[in-house]
């Protein structure tokens, strides 16, 4: 079971209020505030892909560029240490740090989805 919604290449959370009993979420990974809300799941669904089409309407006509979520690039705050062992272990592979921290984390992610396959 997925707690998030997927459209156009949009991440959108899913979540309950308890106070106004309806469900209701924003897109994720973006600077710009894209909320929606619905009495069912359908609802919250359309509501969410609604928004996002309307976003990347605005956007258009606005000739502005749509924001896209997980660019590919974070800052990560690791301590000096690691950053110091990270950098020898990289010039040890004759690679940079980023390609080297992506080849960590592919291979971690790797093995922690074919551990969800496998239970």
């Amino acid at each position: 079971m997925k707690n998030y919604l997927e459209y156009k290449g949009y991440i959108g959370s899913v979540e309950y209020s308890n106070e106004d009993n309806c469900l209701f979420g924003k897109v994720q990974g973006i600077r710009s505030l894209i909320s929606y809300e619905g009495n069912s799941v359908v609802e919250l669904k359309k509501s969410f892909e609604n928004m996002v089409d309307s976003y990347l309407n605005d956007c258009q006509i606005n000739k502005t560029e749509a924001e896209k979520p997980y660019k590919g690039s974070l800052n990560i705050r690791i301590g000096s240490e690691t950053h110091r062992i990270l950098a020898m272990q990289a010039q040890e592979k004759d690679i940079t740090i980023n390609a080297f921290i992506k080849e960590i984390l592919d291979q971690y992610i790797k093995v922690g989805y074919n551990k969800k396959i496998l239970h």
